[in-house]
């Protein structure tokens, strides 16, 4: 039961922000300044919490400028991802910026002692390949290799840098605290971000307040503290390979409620996926031995 909670963990937190594509989709609000909203809407209701229940635990010095550090590369992740799809399409900016486990496992094993399993590599191949399915081949040959195209590969590793810097803060702190610093520290980033680049932070709809609250509650904080779970007792290259998962169950809500088309390409494509996330999580080595 102890390895099956941060696996429940982590699907409850892939379902959580699977829906924000769908809510950024109904663009009621710019893409920077929702991002904004997200982290400080997120913030203000988790702060009091933590603040009255105690738990809240100031970590050392070190700790605590990597945890604000985390907290800046996941504002800049989201607010070059929101530049990247106002500036080109969304499905070329997800993709891309999906490719974050691929950014994972060669910074791992690069930079880092505990290097990639066999199986990881195994995974990702299957799982991108899945992904390529889901969204097209064709869509490949219409790539635009233009300045959104190298946002949308920022973001992309920007999220794989901020995956394997939280793994470290969090193994030396818990995640409640973990958050309420890193959503301080991304607030105060976004508000910076947003005055210089003059975005209107008032003037929206009863609805688009609404959808504002909807992304910090949901896909921030139910998101993100499942997520931050999940990355304190598993392998970063496992999460990030996992939150491909977020592709498929987009597709699923964008067909349910955007009256977008699946089709069978698209199925086949998101089950490919799955079985690569799939492989990671095998034990053993794969190899043409245990095939046989």
């Amino acid at each position: 039961m102890t390895n099956a909670k941060p696996r429940l963990a982590l699907a409850f937190g892939i379902l959580c922000i699977s829906i924000f594509p769908i809510l950024v989709k109904l663009s009621l609000t710019p893409g920077l300044i929702s991002a904004f909203y997200r982290m400080a809407f997120a913030v203000a209701l988790l702060l009091p919490f933590v603040l009255i229940t105690k738990k809240f635990t100031l970590p050392k010095t070190n700790v605590l400028l990597l945890a604000i550090l985390c907290g800046v590369l996941f504002a800049s992740d989201v607010a070059v991802w929101n530049i990247a799809i106002q500036t080109s399409s969304a499905t070329q900016a997800s993709l891309l910026t999906n490719l974050s486990p691929l950014w994972v496992g060669i910074i791992s094993y690069v930079f880092l002692k505990t290097k990639p399993a066999t199986n990881f590599w195994i995974g990702t191949a299957v799982a991108l390949f899945g992904m390529a399915m889901l969204v097209g081949f064709k869509f490949f040959l219409e790539l635009d290799f233009d300045t959104a195209f190298l946002l949308a590969v920022l973001s992309g590793v920007l999220y794989s840098i901020y995956l394997l810097v939280s793994k470290n803060v969090l193994s030396q702190m818990d995640v409640l605290s973990f958050m309420t610093i890193s959503l301080l520290a991304s607030t105060v980033y976004l508000a910076a971000v947003c005055l210089w680049m003059n975005e209107p932070f008032s003037g929206f709809s009863d609805m688009g307040w609404y959808v504002l609250l909807i992304q910090a509650v949901v896909c921030q904080l139910l998101a993100w503290i499942s997520i931050s779970y999940a990355t304190q007792h598993m392998r970063p290259t496992r999460v990030s390979l996992s939150l491909l998962g977020q592709a498929v169950l987009t597709s699923i809500l964008a067909w349910l409620f955007l009256d977008e088309k699946i089709t069978l390409h698209m199925i086949i494509g998101g089950l490919i996926l799955l079985v690569g996330i799939r492989i990671t999580f095998y034990t053993k080595t794969l190899s043409i031995k245990n095939i046989k």
